[in-house]
């Protein structure tokens, strides 16, 4: 199974590509789409649609997988990484890609085997599960490549009740 992982938001989105085959992962690319602030919105959410569309069309992945929001205060940068979201969700969509949406609970979880697990232990696990030299950067990306892991891990679970 191909799966994109993406870690949304609206100046930077991460994004990983990982190959899921039994117990082994394999990653293909991650990095960022990054969006400069001298844009208007309009041009900035084309380009994160334009982006992710090409990233789409090249590596064809079979599930989309998304960080839920979760903002403890400030509305202005939610608002701002919902847009950024919507329109992963729609680049999906209109791929006919189904999308799995997962919390920051859940990621943690899957990948670090601990809920409240920081960000370096949760970056380290990315690495060591993923077979990689080193912790990818920037750190949108490494989180892009825990939310495909953690789809992974629950997609396996979720084919399991099913039988």
């Amino acid at each position: 199974m191909i799966i994109l992982g993406i870690d949304p938001g609206f100046a930077i989105t991460g994004y990983g590509i990982v190959v899921h085959e039994g117990n082994h992962f394999e990653t293909k690319t991650c990095g960022v789409v990054s969006t400069a602030s001298s844009l208007p919105l309009s041009e900035r959410l084309l380009e994160l649609d334009r982006k992710l569309g090409m990233i789409i069309s090249e590596f064809k992945p079979d599930a989309v997988a998304i960080e839920e929001l979760f903002f403890n205060t400030n509305a202005k940068t939610a608002m701002s990484v919902g847009h950024g979201r919507g329109v992963a969700v729609l680049c999906a969509a209109k791929a006919g890609i189904e999308v799995f949406e997962y919390t920051p609970l859940q990621v943690k979880q899957a990948v670090a085997g601990y809920g409240r697990a920081d960000k370096t232990q949760i970056q380290q696990m990315v690495k060591v599960i993923l077979g990689l030299r080193e912790v990818p950067r920037p750190d949108d990306a490494a989180d892009a490549l825990a939310i495909a892991i953690c789809h992974a891990h629950s997609y396996r679970i979720m084919s399991l009740k099913e039988r």
